[in-house]
């Protein structure tokens, strides 16, 4: 399935339409129906739309992933257009039909509390495999709302339901921000780029965690005809420093990865220099 991240735009999105009953691509608004819990942190942003009247409207794919899903949905009150926002839409599969497994190693250190979903996902009966998918649709719904509240450069969290998590959606203009590695910044952008990533990477070490999975394949890049501002997804698989004994691997994986892009890309950065300033503020 090909990738429409990056070539989506707004002019292109189908126009919303409300009947007296719902089309097949629209549902009414889930976040009354959700646990308080499953909300995104306050303060609610001001683009956020609560109303009990609003529709879901699933606008189509973005990216079809090894693991998930990514759609446009909009959220909107009929007949309102002031309350109105889209959204990303991320959808996990459950383990029978991924096109990928992580690695183990990412899940030292996790607990599944119930007994019985245990033994399941052990088992990898079908009931197991729909525990694994809202695990780690959970996982990342819990690394994003603690990111975020810490101030860390990610989408803001606007609801889970089950393996079904709604985020901002990160734009540029009117289209999807590009991932960082589709882009050519000057050398004062790559400059800024390198500084906000170095501050998200010390951030979440102070926070005791690490990425686990960084590149700039998930990381996007909004404003990049101006003042960019880099902002990283795909963080379901965030490690503990503490407790996971291949944290400091992975945290080093990351620190390469990104340093030889922005190396590649003109900037002198050196990837075991990063590991040391981001360590230097772990805990």
């Amino acid at each position: 399935m090909p990738n429409l991240l990056s070539s989506f735009s707004w002019s292109d999105a189908p126009t919303t339409a409300y009947r007296d009953t719902l089309a097949d691509n629209q549902r009414w608004s889930t976040w009354d129906s959700i646990e308080r819990l499953c909300r995104g942190p306050e303060p609610w942003p001001d683009w956020l739309v609560t109303a009990a009247a609003a529709v879901d409207t699933d606008l189509g794919l973005l990216k079809s992933g090894k693991e998930a899903d990514v759609s446009l949905l909009e959220r909107a009150v009929p007949d309102d257009p002031a309350r109105s926002v889209v959204m990303a839409a991320k959808r996990y599969r459950s383990t029978d039909r991924r096109l990928f497994h992580r690695d183990t190693g990412y899940t030292e250190g996790r607990r599944i509390r119930n007994s019985r979903d245990t033994r399941a996902v052990a088992r990898k009966s079908s009931y197991g495999r729909t525990v694994e998918a809202g695990l780690w649709a959970r996982a990342e719904w819990n690394a994003l709302v603690t990111l975020y509240t810490a101030g860390v450069p990610v989408p803001y969290p606007v609801q889970i339901d089950g393996t079904e998590i709604l985020m901002e959606f990160i734009s540029d203009g009117d289209a999807a921000a590009p991932r960082l590695h589709q882009t050519r910044p000057s050398t004062a952008q790559l400059e800024l780029l390198f500084e906000q990533l170095r501050e998200a990477m010390q951030t979440m070490a102070r926070l005791g965690l690490v990425h686990g999975d960084l590149s700039p394949y998930n990381t996007l890049v909004s404003g990049i005809d101006d003042e960019p501002r880099l902002v990283i997804i795909d963080v379901p698989q965030l490690v503990d420093l503490a407790s996971n004994p291949y944290a400091f691997d992975y945290l080093h994986r990351d620190c390469t990865n990104m340093a030889d892009w922005f190396s590649r890309a003109g900037l002198a950065v050196d990837g075991d220099g990063l590991l040391g300033e981001v360590l230097a503020h772990a805990w």
